[in-house]
């Protein structure tokens, strides 16, 4: 067994349930009861589901691979890549905002980039 790997689908599917349950609650509660216009509404709806599935498909698949005697490191390296791309895309757009404290604004970050790291270190 890979225990790098089985604690980046460990992380990722934790992940997954606090952007369901949690992100549910704060972000798209607060969407949905806002006053955008349907389409754009019912498509960021649609993306905010898209990345929960992602996030648990992630992590599903990073276990399985943690306990395959030889992981399929191209997929590994695929799934850690785009962890460190979600990552990123957090980071850029917090730190542009010109909040104070932006690191902790939005602090997704913080659950994707060690992922990536796990899942990198799992393959390397």
């Amino acid at each position: 067994m890979n225990g790098w790997l089985l604690a980046a689908g460990a992380l990722a599917t934790v992940t997954a349930l606090i952007h369901l349950i949690a992100g549910g609650r704060e972000v798209v509660r607060p969407l949905l009861g806002s006053s955008l216009e349907a389409e754009p509404l019912r498509i960021l709806h649609a993306v905010w589901h898209f990345a929960t599935a992602d996030l648990l498909f992630s992590g599903a698949a990073l276990i399985a691979l943690a306990v395959r005697p030889a992981p399929n490191v191209p997929l590994v390296l695929f799934i850690a890549a785009h962890f460190l791309a979600y990552a990123a895309v957090f980071l850029v757009i917090t730190l542009r905002a010109g909040w104070s404290r932006p690191l902790l604004r939005l602090p997704q970050w913080m659950m994707l980039l060690p992922v990536a790291a796990l899942a990198g270190a799992g393959v390397l």
